[in-house]
This record gives structure tokens, C-alpha cells and sequence, in this order.
């Protein structure tokens, strides 16, 4: 099972809604790389939901519900989305700030790239950033 961090700007499309729609395409990603990383994703694979812009902060675990397929917010027919489902919240929001300020976390897509809106997580920096945000195993799994 791979780790990704996907992001998304709160006052377009926060935690809050993903938890109301449970299951909610992952559409609008115009970026090669990051749709690439869609592309890799399968089913069952776990993300990050981190708000962007505003509050700039892990706020919850999403589960990949359904591999890319075509986008349907796109005209062109080029770009794909994936199905992405709400699993629960991060109890303690594991902030940029704090993610800059944590050495282990240097190399974190998050830093190096930081406009990119999808990208893989290492085993190493899922374990530490659950643990940063209390949370708990099962969801952490």
C-alpha cells in the first residue's frame, strides 16, 4: 500500500465537505506530475487530506476509493481523478510550520515541491506525521 498527501484549498473544497460526501471524485489536478501520481495510486492506498493556502495543515485520512479515470471536469479528455473516501480527521492538524521545523521531514514533498498537489509519502514520513498527529493505529494502518 503506497502513502500520498493530496491537497486541496479549503474555501473551494475543505475536510469538512470530503467528510459530508464520503466519497468524492479527486478532480481539477492540471499538473503532469501530480497526475501522474494519480495515475499510480490504487485502490486502498491512504492520503493525507491537507488544506492548502488556508490553514496550510494535515487535517484528515483519505482512502483511494476508486483508481484514476478520466476527469470530468475536463474538456480535453487529457487529465484523469481518482475516487478518494474520508476515513476520519487528524486529531492534532499537523501544520507546515511544525512539518518545516521537524528535521526527519526535510526532504517531504510538501517542502522540496511545494505547489505540487498530489505526491507520495514514504513509509518513514507517514509513521512520524501520524504519530505528530495523534493518529490513532487503526487509521494510521
Amino acid at each position: 500500500m503506497a502513502r500520498w498527501l493530496v491537497k486541496s484549498e479549503p474555501d473551494a473544497f475543505s475536510w469538512d465537505q470530503q467528510v459530508a460526501n464520503k466519497v468524492e471524485p479527486w478532480t481539477g489536478v492540471r499538473n503532469h506530475q501530480a497526475a501522474s501520481f494519480l495515475k499510480a495510486m490504487a485502490r486502498g492506498d491512504r492520503a493525507f487530506f491537507y488544506h492548502s493556502n488556508i490553514g496550510k495543515e494535515i487535517v484528515g485520512i483519505v482512502e483511494v476509493a476508486r483508481e484514476a479515470y478520466p476527469d470530468p471536469s475536463d474538456e480535453t479528455g487529457r487529465w484523469v481523478c481518482t475516487d478518494m473516501k474520508a476515513l476520519g480527521p487528524v486529531p492534532q492538524p499537523v501544520t507546515l510550520a511544525t512539518i518545516k521545523a521537524t528535521p526527519e521531514l526535510a526532504e517531504i514533498g510538501l517542502i522540496r515541491q511545494s505547489r505540487l498537489s498530489v505526491m507520495p509519502i514514504s513509509e518513514e514520513h507517514w509513521a512520524l506525521l501520524c504519530r505528530m498527529g495523534g493518529v490513532p493505529a487503526k487509521l494510521a494502518k
